[in-house]
């Protein structure tokens, strides 16, 4: 068992130097007499500053040339690699996952900065022809200027990096706000970056809250972009301020997946694949099943599998050998799991297994069945180890219940028959279908985004496409 001997101090990074005294801490969630960091809290001011460091510093980062912005993104990846193993520790006490998610996600973050590296020299244009004799057309990708990105907690490393590399690459400066509870794992990739080269001003953090230092950074006219991840009544109000002044808004927000299983599967492989997408990552995932659609003729033995393999899924401290699934990651989530709980039953749902707290925020791997596709714990998010089995006639009532939903981010199957598979991968309304494998889980080379309430849909996230959203087109009619 590791243990964070000293509480980490975060600071705000404002023009290449770390300021703030700290004013809040943030406690493990497995352990709460456990300090992991003492942080400080940014306001209107803070931003003010790290926007003005931002704005001053983009001529130069813009003119550096997109290869060289990628050595810098490659020699940041071996320095976060050589502290793997720290800031594993480091994430999974601030946030609570499992030491071998933590350590993924490290993993995943050192990837994503090698693969966005290498896109320092694939960013290009086009060649035209054009109509008017003596004439060649080219088009260039130009930076937007600043941006603001604000990242969510339940992947405190992934999605900073995954937001950052991309901005930086393209040549814009940034300014970042990570979510207030889970501060330390952006300030050991700021730090990383700093060693690696990055000049002062390119990258700002901000701690503080969503509603002083988030509004302060949407509404901050010199913002030319906001890339944001967290809930969809958030996400829209950013929209609403940032789309009526003309900045660019990245949305990904809620999900509420289904994984759907015919007949023809194995329930144990369905059991097993379903809570992988449901309890792993303790159901704190954007992309995580909640939602299990099946067919009457596996019902029954669907349910006594997934049943039998929560058994493997109890919770524990993440710093634990053998832990599976770590602790949910507040008190406000741990109140929020528990009031669905109560929600389902009252609807007249049967929960079947978990459902209750172990002890201190250690939540119960949990199943409900008897769910009817219109009770609130089918159609809300609840972000917590929560799945619910809907029982339905046959394959054209499962892709419909699987549609009837305001959010679209990822949905699976769970089948032998490849006819049924292909057309559910036609016919779902999402932004990522997965066939016989977990909802969770993507590739950092392709495209991500959703449907729906999930996302705002325009630009993707991760991939060669998520330069997209940090660049405008330009066109050049060269006579000759």
């Amino acid at each position: 068992m590791s243990a964070v001997a000293t509480p980490v101090v975060v600071k705000h990074l404002i023009d290449g130097e770390w300021t703030g005294d700290p004013e809040a801490e943030r406690r493990n969630p497995a352990r709460q007499d456990e300090v992991v960091a003492e942080l400080a809290v940014g306001g209107a001011s803070h931003v003010d500053a790290a926007v003005s460091a931002a704005a001053q510093a983009f001529p130069g980062w813009r003119k550096t040339p997109a290869p060289a912005r990628g050595a810098i993104l490659m020699r940041a990846a071996e320095l976060l690699e050589q502290r793997k193993g720290e800031a594993a520790v480091l994430l999974c006490s601030e946030e609570g996952k499992t030491l071998a998610e933590a350590t993924g996600e490290v993993t995943r973050a050192t990837d994503i900065l090698r693969f966005f590296g290498g896109e320092g020299w694939r960013i290009k244009g086009d060649a035209l022809p054009s109509a008017v004799p003596s004439t060649e057309i080219i088009t260039r990708k130009e930076p937007l200027g600043v941006v603001a990105l604000i990242t969510p907690w339940n992947f405190p490393i992934a999605i900073p990096t995954w937001k950052l590399a991309p901005a930086l690459v393209a040549g814009n400066s940034v300014v970042m706000k990570p979510a207030a509870i889970t501060p330390v794992s952006v300030q050991v990739l700021a730090e990383c970056l700093q060693e690696a080269g990055l000049p002062p001003g390119v990258l700002n953090v901000v701690n503080g809250s969503g509603s002083v230092v988030g509004e302060a950074l949407v509404r901050d006219e010199r913002v030319a972009a906001i890339s944001f991840t967290g809930s969809s009544e958030v996400g829209l109000e950013i929209n609403r301020i940032g789309s009526a002044r003309l900045a660019r808004v990245q949305l990904e927000m809620g999900g509420k997946n289904a994984l759907v299983v015919l007949g023809d599967a194995d329930p144990k492989v369905a059991a097993t694949v379903a809570a992988m997408g449901g309890w792993a990552l303790t159901g704190q995932a954007c992309t995580a099943t909640s939602r299990v659609i099946c067919t009457p003729d596996i019902h029954d033995s669907l349910v006594t599998a997934l049943s039998d393999e929560a058994g493997g899924w109890q919770p524990g401290d993440g710093q634990d050998d053998g832990v599976k699934m770590g602790p949910v990651v507040s008190e406000s989530q741990l109140r929020t799991d528990l009031e669905y709980i109560d929600t389902g039953k009252s609807e007249g749902a049967e929960l079947v297994i978990g459902g209750a707290v172990a002890s201190n925020h250690l939540f119960q791997p949990t199943v409900f069945t008897g769910v009817g596709p219109g009770m609130r714990i089918a159609t809300e998010e609840i972000f917590g180890p929560v799945i619910s089995v809907i029982e339905v006639a046959d394959v054209d009532e499962a892709i419909a219940v699987t549609n009837d939903s305001a959010y679209g981010l990822s949905g699976g199957i769970v089948t032998n028959d490849l006819r049924s598979a292909m057309r559910f991968a036609d016919e779902a309304e999402v932004g990522v279908v997965k066939i016989n494998r977990p909802t969770t889980g993507v590739d950092l080379n392709a495209p991500f985004g959703g449907v729906k309430l999930s996302s705002s849909g325009t630009f993707r996230e991760q991939g060669s496409v998520a330069v997209d959203f940090y660049t405008r087109l330009k066109s050049i009619y060269i006579g000759t």
